[in-house]
């Protein structure tokens, strides 16, 4: 009988545990750690520019390669990610790089549910942290509109489009009123859906090579009228 009651709750725990990879590095710091390390100091000029964000940024360094090649941008996108994840990892892989920049692009995730239910007050909450913690260490902010998206294939039924517009929305109104620039990729890529058009992103949320295309004038010209980073 104890052999028996032992091995039932053996097996519930194994049932209802996290793996031990998971348990150990949820947010994932790991990744960036030998790539952090092989990274040399910023030249005096420092124009060193991190992107942190989730599938749609690491996404675009394996979509357009040039874009990432031909600036001194640094890609700390990680597939999957949520605004929770992105903020514990946001000192190895934004800080300690000593950028003069960081472009935050983040959310997406947090309303699909990957990590768990969130409210929209949440996410921004983490946005807003990361945005502090670069702030605080002399690093200039730039706040990214989530893309548009009017369903998940791997999550269908969330109805995320007005979701989208209210984050969006509390992001705006935050980088104003605490001097950031808000990078607003969301009124030029929605369709009358307030979704991402097939030919923008095929599964309605990663970028085509097109969408990126819109994607990166947008961001440049933020980058060039605030005088961060001019390409010489």
């Amino acid at each position: 009988m104890m052999r028996s009651t032992l091995f039932f709750l053996t097996f519930l725990s194994c049932l209802f545990s996290p793996t031990q990879s998971q348990a150990q590095d949820w947010p994932n710091l790991k990744r960036f750690q030998e790539a952090n390390q092989a990274l040399t100091t910023p030249d005096p000029m420092n124009n060193r520019i991190v992107f942190m964000g989730n599938s749609i940024t690491e996404g675009w360094k394996r979509v357009r390669p040039s874009f990432f090649k031909d600036h001194p941008f640094i890609n700390r996108g990680i597939s999957g990610q949520t605004t929770p994840q992105m903020l514990i990892r946001f000192r190895q892989d934004v800080i300690e790089l000593r950028p003069k920049a960081v472009v935050i692009l983040a959310g997406i995730n947090d309303i699909a549910g990957n990590t768990g239910p969130m409210t929209l007050a949440q996410t921004a909450n983490n946005i807003f942290s990361m945005a502090e913690l670069a702030t605080a260490n002399n690093i200039k902010v730039y706040l990214c509109s989530v893309l548009p998206a009017f369903d998940f294939p791997w999550s269908p039924g969330k109805e995320p489009a007005q979701k989208v517009i209210e984050l969006n929305a509390k992001i705006k109104a935050y980088a104003i009123k605490n001097g950031h620039h808000y990078v607003d990729y969301f009124t030029v890529m929605a369709d009358d859906r307030q979704g991402l058009p097939k030919e923008l992103a095929q599964d309605g949320i990663h970028p085509t090579n097109k969408g990126y295309e819109i994607m990166e004038p947008i961001l440049l010209n933020a980058l060039n009228a605030t005088g961060i980073y001019k390409k010489q």
